[in-house]
């Protein structure tokens, strides 16, 4: 396996790994008090989620559009595996000396699948928007101002992930209509802080995956 193909290996299980992380934890919300801001109202599965895009930006900026989707596919797969066996799971019943019963493991697990299939819509469809738009930006501007690229394509990608996601936990009751737009509007938030904010990270990663490439 060369340099080139382990970075890229690399990148991609670390991108599947942050959007299952999300879709396990995502049932959990709490409150972000962060200076200058009212308080922003966020899935702790939201908190890490960012990094996903930046992982993308990465492989689309070094491997090019056909290898970064077929990421997003592997992870959609992936994702539907542990749907399938995480059934299976919650369907056996528990032991009677079991310290997790039936009822706490599919509370816990049983609302996987619809995280998955919100994951799966959005997902997918703010990450061909993205990587789309990453590749526009970068022929606009012949291959200069990374941070535009990074930043620009990120930014929108993040609302149509957002919007689609919290609507839809929404509709299967998971959040309360009432909390819906204040919901979207703190992930919303949050993720683009984040995005610009770690513009820093993105350009030391870059740099870094660069010269290790050239050795």
């Amino acid at each position: 396996m060369t340099t080139a193909e382990k970075i890229y290996t690399g990148l991609c299980v670390a991108f599947a790994s942050l959007v299952i992380l999300g879709n396990l934890t995502y049932q959990k919300f709490v409150t972000l008090e962060i200076p200058l801001l009212q308080p922003l109202e966020i899935s702790v599965g939201a908190l890490p989620y960012p990094l996903t895009f930046i992982i993308t930006d990465l492989i689309t900026e070094f491997y090019g559009k056909e290898k970064a989707t077929f990421c997003v596919r592997f992870t959609i797969l992936i994702n539907i595996i542990i749907v399938i066996l995480l059934g299976f799971m919650d369907y056996l019943p528990a032991s009677a000396w079991s310290k997790i019963d039936d009822t706490t493991f599919h509370q816990i697990f049983g609302f996987f699948s619809i995280a998955f299939m919100g994951s799966m819509i959005a997902g997918y469809t703010s990450r061909i928007v993205n990587i789309y738009l990453y590749i526009q930006i970068r022929k606009l501007t012949k291959g200069k101002y990374l941070w535009l690229r990074n930043n620009g394509s990120t930014c929108i990608s993040l609302f149509i992930d957002t919007f689609i996601v919290i609507s839809l936990l929404t509709l299967f009751k998971i959040l309360p209509l009432t909390q819906m737009w204040t919901v979207i509007y703190g992930s919303y938030l949050w993720k683009l802080l984040f995005t610009i904010g770690s513009t820093p990270f993105f350009y030391f990663a870059v740099r870094v995956i660069q010269k290790v490439l050239k050795k």
